[in-house]
């Protein structure tokens, strides 16, 4: 049997630091709904950069959420942290502003979609979210493909 250990705390802020993207979970129409997502991580927040729609609205109805983050280099070899906490969505400028740079900085890619309004398939013009997340528990499980037991003979 493969071993499973828990990561230190060290372990999975490294981890987090290091990927930027994972599967976040909320509730929507009282269902579990998983989507990939990148986050942004500054110190201990971690933001989540999206538009408005589906997404934001599920949240906001219910901004208990689930952040899964793993690397996988094979089936006997991966990390990966769960982060469950609450989202809320920044309103104050100051806090956008910053969490803005944060990002900008981190995904250059995203400065020009940023910097113009977002007009989606049916003409509707689509408007930006950002949300940070209180983390209320977080933990990391990895393995290293040793296994401490003794395989039966």
């Amino acid at each position: 049997m493969l071993d499973i250990d828990e990561m230190s705390s060290k372990e999975i802020h490294e981890l987090l630091h290091q990927v930027g993207y994972g599967h976040l979970g909320c509730v929507h129409e009282g269902k579990p709904y998983v989507m990939p997502m990148y986050y942004y991580l500054e110190e201990e927040d971690i933001y989540l950069f999206t538009t408005v729609g589906m997404k934001t609205h599920d949240i906001d109805a219910n901004p208990e959420i689930c952040l899964q983050v793993e690397e996988i280099h094979g089936p006997l070899h991966w990390r990966s942290v769960i982060v469950n906490g609450r989202a809320s969505r920044l309103t104050e400028h100051s806090d956008i502003d910053r969490a803005m740079h944060l990002i900008k900085e981190r995904n250059t890619t995203l400065s020009p979609a940023i910097n113009r309004t977002w007009i989606d398939s049916e003409g509707r013009s689509e408007a930006i979210a950002i949300y940070r997340i209180h983390e209320s528990e977080i933990s990391g499980r990895t393995t290293d493909g040793v296994s401490s037991q003794q395989e039966p003979i």
